[in-house]
């Protein structure tokens, strides 16, 4: 039985068979509409979500099975106090494979290790959300056609992203890239993810608190939002949370083929008017999670189409 708890634990070659699939998916929708015809999908979502939570249920329906869940901890019994731990050994017992979201971090391993189905982290605090990256990876693949040789900007806030922690290690595995880590001070990578992901690997990278300064160098733009459920006072949220707004003056700087991605929900950190800029590829990514869930549930119930 396999999980999927850090996109690390899928190698490079089982990314490509994903993405693989992924695309045989959206050729031919209709060749996979029963493969999980009887199976259910439980999605424990401790935690507030549209996108994640609404694309793996469609991802689900869209496989014939069927799902169940909650989308808050305070419609579970966590609110009573029962541990994730009681949650999921009771949950096995109604599910093939549960989606797990929870603002602790750790918590899907503590799962995977009482579950007897598949646990997906679909996001556990500021550490990993590994279908994101493997999202962004689709779009990456779609937009540029390669994963090699591409200097990747990570913007916003680089602290407490889970998915911006999620695609560095996964790019980190490829030859040529270079990363521009674009914040302010307070909202740095941390130093666990750039040791492990960038520094052993010698990977070429650069720090910078000025947008407008670096924009032109990039292949990638991954615009983060800064994450008001992450701090602990509303004082320093406010200060940071206008840091970067992406705007048509700050794009006319970029390369004319620079692709724009955002793990989404936006509040404000790109402006609306480059959304007819066809380098704004958000919405497109966030089309492309659907097709790529489709295709983990797939493999990690061994599902043969």
């Amino acid at each position: 039985m396999r999980n999927l708890i850090n996109i690390m634990d899928l190698s490079v070659e089982e990314i490509e068979e994903l993405i693989s699939l992924a695309d045989d998916i959206i050729a031919d929708p209709q060749k996979y509409q029963d493969a999980c015809r009887h199976k259910i999908l439980a999605t424990l979502f401790f935690e507030p979500s549209t996108r994640t939570r609404l694309s793996f249920e469609s991802a689900m329906l869209s496989l014939g099975g069927n799902v169940l869940g909650f989308s808050e901890a305070a419609s579970s019994s966590a609110s009573k106090g029962e541990s994730v731990a009681d949650t999921v050994a009771v949950v096995s017992g109604y599910a093939d494979i549960i989606a797990m979201r929870h603002p602790k971090e750790g918590a899907p391993l503590v799962a995977s290790a009482h579950a007897t189905v598949p646990i997906i982290n679909a996001g556990d605090g500021g550490h990993y959300h590994p279908t994101q990256t493997l999202t962004d990876l689709l779009t990456i693949y779609h937009e540029k056609g390669r994963f090699s040789n591409l200097t990747i900007g990570l913007c916003g806030d680089l602290k407490f992203g889970r998915t911006v922690h999620s695609l560095i290690g996964a790019m980190s595995r490829y030859a040529g890239i270079r990363f521009v880590l674009i914040s302010p001070e307070e909202l740095k990578l941390p130093s666990f993810v750039k040791q492990e992901y960038i520094k052993a690997k010698g990977i070429e990278y650069i720090q910078s608190e000025s947008l407008e300064e670096v924009i032109g160098d990039l292949d990638l733009l991954y615009m983060t939002r800064v994450q008001k459920e992450r701090f602990f006072n509303e004082e320093d949220y406010l200060r940071l949370k206008d840091f970067y707004i992406l705007t048509e003056e700050k794009m006319k700087l970029a390369k004319k083929d620079m692709c724009v991605l955002h793990p989404l929900p936006r509040v404000n950190e790109i402006s609306t008017a480059i959304d007819s800029d066809p380098r704004a590829c958000y919405f497109k990514q966030a089309h492309f999670g659907r097709y790529i869930r489709m295709a983990l549930i797939l493999k990690l119930l061994e599902v043969q189409v």
